[in-house]
């Protein structure tokens, strides 16, 4: 198996887990209603504001990131194109034993064109700063500090946002989404 059908296999096992997770905690499946914000995740519909229920959805169809890798004049590591291209979901909240994340996911095709301007600024100010290209994946529940995965490498680090990556966490994305527990978001 390809290392980036790893990470799209991965996923799918760690979004199997969030959904058995969310049957005793349902709250992990709740997202607050937005007509403005349309998404295949809904299962129900509401008035903006209303709590609702979500899931993540598989995507079909051809994605590519060649607008992106066209501003960047690069190529995105393959591992991050499958990441963000597998669903359509809100954040999925996980730990690990060093704390809490949320892997970040595009809501829709608008929240996935943004995804894709975030990563060219957040590469441009790596450039910038004369550091290794990176490319986000996740939060943590520490201010400033991101996963990232190592654009040459593959590598997941640990990393503070402006400096260098602080430590490799997995070998490559599958091996660190493989690492995951889903869990209820912390606040």
């Amino acid at each position: 198996m390809l290392m980036s059908e790893q990470v799209t296999a991965a996923l799918g096992e760690f979004v199997k887990k969030y959904l058995i997770a969310a049957k005793k905690h349902p709250e992990m499946l709740m997202a607050e209603y937005d007509n403005e914000w349309p998404s295949d995740c809904y299962t129900a519909s509401g008035n903006t504001g209303d709590s609702v229920t979500w899931q993540p959805v598989k995507r079909s169809g051809e994605i590519n990131f060649n607008d992106l890798e066209n501003a960047l004049d690069m190529k995105i590591h393959q591992d991050v194109i499958s990441f963000y291209s597998a669903y359509w979901s809100d954040n999925l909240s996980a730990e690990t034993n060093k704390g809490y994340l949320q892997l970040l996911q595009p809501w829709n095709q608008h929240d996935f064109e943004r995804l894709q301007q975030n990563l060219v600024g957040h590469i441009l100010m790596k450039r910038r700063l004369k550091q290794p290209e990176t490319l986000f994946v996740a939060l943590t529940d520490e201010d400033d500090f991101i996963l990232t995965v190592d654009n040459s490498s593959g590598e997941v680090m640990l990393e503070q946002v402006g400096l260098l990556p602080k430590e490799v966490v997995a070998a490559n994305l599958a091996d660190f989404i493989h690492s995951l527990q889903p869990c209820v978001t912390k606040t």
